[in-house]
């Protein structure tokens, strides 16, 4: 029976060059612009924001991008945005004044939605479920700073958590490193979002309660950095983006339901790592200034493919493709 044999080690050869397909191709570099926003609506469109006060914008999966730099505001830092369509968009400008801009015709003028003048500001992320939108920033006076919408964005209201977490620790925060340390997640008629803290103390808000994440902490650059979450399976990701190599508490996975348990990879992704997007229960990607990481098991093994540094990545809303977003104007796409 040795034919058999060579045919199946064929067809394992076969199928291992499949798994290990996987590579980043660039879309765009040069603009010396630091993206951290991406929102992909499906696999042709999709957004991006940055510094300078630049948004991009590609309708044709990344052959042709649009830059724009958004009129009045170009020495603003937009660290997220959220697109709903090719037209309609919202991006978060951080810092005092922390504002919201939305534009409904494909970037070519942009309403102010949100704008707080208090001294401190510092957005973070937003995050939407349909029509449902929350925006999170760093701590004020020790609370946690958030505002919800129900209308796409267009209006918002200020609001504490209602949970027993809203005061932060000394030396917590959020990070705005890739716009994803809170999310929506749970069934559309009644959604809740979960949230993520780091920097001395790094925790998971979620359910009305607080969990200490044991992950890399104690410094004001250590801790969580995204969070995803596909139906009850959660991921969390981060490290010391000041030293962006080590690899060591650097992810974590959990339930929804049972979100006082984590559970540590066998072979962790290599270093620091701002942004993970989930293209399933078992395949999922990671990025940061230290390389792009994939899994094929559900998190237990990752495997480096990219020492290219990107700070976001996001899937398709409605779709497959995975695109990236990072330092230099970088835009790239996965081919999985």
């Amino acid at each position: 029976m040795k034919w058999k044999k060579e045919i199946w080690f064929v067809w394992l050869f076969i199928l291992a060059g499949q798994l290990y397909a996987q590579e980043i191709q660039l879309l765009h570099s040069g603009n010396k612009v630091s993206l951290r926003g991406l929102s992909v609506v499906n696999d042709q469109v999709f957004w991006a924001s940055g510094s300078k006060g630049m948004v991009a914008r590609s309708t044709d999966g990344g052959k042709t991008i649009q830059w724009m730099q958004v009129p009045s505001y170009g020495q603003r830092d937009f660290r997220d945005i959220h697109a709903f369509d090719s037209n309609t968009a919202i991006i978060m400008g951080i810092a005092e004044p922390a504002v919201m801009l939305k534009t409904s015709d494909a970037g070519r003028t942009w309403t102010k939605v949100f704008e707080d003048t208090t001294k401190g500001m510092f957005l973070d992320a937003l995050d939407f479920q349909g029509n449902n939108g929350v925006v999170i920033g760093d701590p004020i006076n020790d609370s946690v700073y958030m505002a919800i919408s129900t209308d796409g964005g267009q209006h918002w209201q200020k609001t504490i958590p209602k949970n027993n977490c809203a005061v932060m620790k000394n030396g917590e925060a959020f990070f705005a490193s890739s716009g994803s340390n809170i999310q929506w997640y749970g069934k559309s008629a009644a959604p809740k979002f979960a949230y993520i803290s780091g920097g001395t103390q790094s925790r998971l808000f979620i359910n009305n309660q607080c969990y200490a994440l044991p992950m890399l902490r104690d410094k004001n650059s250590t801790g969580a950095n995204a969070l995803a979450i596909i139906d009850k399976l959660g991921v969390i990701v981060g490290g010391d983006f000041a030293a962006d190599t080590i690899s060591t508490g650097n992810l974590l996975c959990f339930s929804t339901d049972k979100p006082d348990q984590f559970i540590q990879p066998i072979t962790p992704p290599r270093g620091y790592k701002s942004s993970i997007t989930m293209l399933n229960k078992k395949q999922w990607l990671v990025c940061g200034t230290s390389g792009v990481d994939i899994t094929e098991d559900g998190g237990r093994n990752w495997r480096f493919i990219s020492k290219t540094g990107f700070h976001v990545a996001k899937k398709a809303a409605k779709g497959k493709t995975v695109y990236l977003a990072g330092g230099d104007g970088r835009i790239a796409k996965l081919s999985w």
